[in-house]
């Protein structure tokens, strides 16, 4: 095709992953030219297939424009090699397709597409998008449910204005990464630490120490759409991630985030990997009680030593995978190496993401380094190449 179809590669989560997009007659239809870019921002080759009724609601030029290819309408002789497909999302699915799939009803392209994807054992994730009298009626439950009984999946956003709409693009394609990807081999439970630490010195003034939590939500995200189960705990960000994590454990404060570190430490599932990329307020002062008056003159803060999260969840965290992060100033190559190292020997790390500050405010310079405890290490230009390393390592690693 000539037409611009170009799009900016998020990452290669789906890459050379052969996607059937299904969209049925919803008026969420009107979304599946942004979901299917969404789809080959994450390297995916996507085949839409709309049915009539999605017809109606879009053209079929616009989501060949979106996918970059033709769209499949009506029968052809192709679909009878409907198992070279990895995956079948269908958005939005109304319940009449859903209803029809559970009976085996196959009277137009998708509904056989899907008969022969339940066949072969092709995952399928389904989107509903209906009105709340309809969600909420027990039938869709009962379909719902024989759904998912069947081995597909169902992805349901929040009510809202009385309507159980299609989340958006972004969520959708992470959902389906996770399952794609998730019957990979060494898929592990992984525990991040991320964002800042805030500490009150009084009841209404606090410190805290810089970090937006951007690296540490874009790892999160990464490993969660490569099929791992992600728990992340999460301190003050500037930044959301770009779409709802599934377990977020969320305090701001340096005795709150090793509180609830030690509780995911202890509980089930125990994480087999653990990401410390939080900037751990490590020097504060017991607040005083109220506001300390305006205009009282100068202000001598004492600042205590704080517990290492790291070394306190060494014991909690034997056997588990470890990395930590290191982030120092004006600093030479060799002294960041070093620096990493200490910390791999201090503190039992498999491995270190070091960054200069400069590095990090600089789009020329390298995005970090990552050094093995054999003092070995790579230099990463830019982040989707560091979450891939990291990644590596935490599904490479025999534990």
């Amino acid at each position: 095709m000539s037409r611009d179809t170009g799009v900016t590669i998020a990452s290669r989560c789906l890459d050379g992953r052969r996607i059937l997009l299904a969209v049925t007659g919803g008026i969420a239809a009107v979304e599946s030219v942004k979901l299917a870019r969404e789809l080959r921002r994450h390297g995916a080759i996507v085949q839409p297939m709309m049915s009539n009724d999605a017809t109606r609601v879009i053209s079929p030029l616009a989501l060949s424009w979106g996918s970059g290819v033709d769209v499949m309408t009506s029968w052809e002789p192709s679909m009878s090699q409907l198992d070279g497909f990895d995956a079948i999302l269908v958005a939005p699915a109304t319940r009449n397709t859903i209803a029809k799939h559970i009976h085996g009803i196959m009277d137009s392209p998708i509904m056989m597409a899907l008969a022969a994807s339940r066949g072969n054992n092709t995952p399928i994730l389904f989107v509903p998008s209906m009105h709340n009298d309809l969600f909420d009626d027990p039938v869709t439950d009962d379909l719902l449910s024989s759904i998912m009984d069947s081995g597909a999946h169902i992805f349901v956003d929040e009510e809202e204005e009385g309507r159980r709409k299609q989340p958006d693009p972004v969520s959708i394609v992470a959902e389906l990464c996770h399952i794609c990807n998730s019957s990979l081999p060494a898929r592990r439970v992984v525990a991040i630490t991320l964002g800042a630490n805030r500490a009150p010195i009084d009841s209404v003034r606090a410190i805290q120490n810089a970090s937006s939590g951007r690296t540490g939500w874009a790892i999160a995200e990464y490993l969660h759409r490569m099929g791992h189960t992600v728990i992340c705990i999460a301190g003050k960000t500037s930044v959301r991630p770009s779409f709802t994590m599934p377990d977020v454990r969320v305090d701001g404060t340096p005795q709150g985030m090793l509180s609830i570190a030690k509780d995911v430490a202890s509980s089930e599932p125990r994480p087999e990997v653990w990401i410390h990329a939080a900037a751990v307020l490590d020097y504060f002062q017991k607040p005083i009680q109220g506001k300390r008056p305006s205009g009282d003159g100068d202000w001598t803060l004492v600042l205590n030593e704080g517990p290492k999260h790291i070394s306190e969840l060494s014991g909690l965290t034997e056997g588990s995978f470890r990395i930590g992060f290191k982030l120092e100033v004006k600093s030479s190559q060799d002294d960041l190496v070093n620096r990493s190292l200490e910390q791999i020997s201090r503190y039992g790390m498999d491995a270190v993401v070091a960054n200069d500050l400069a590095d990090l405010a600089s789009d020329k310079g390298p995005r970090c380094r990552i050094v093995l405890p054999d003092g070995s290490f790579s230099i990463i230009d830019d982040q989707m190449s560091m979450c891939e390393s990291i990644e590596s390592l935490v599904s490479l690693h025999e534990l």
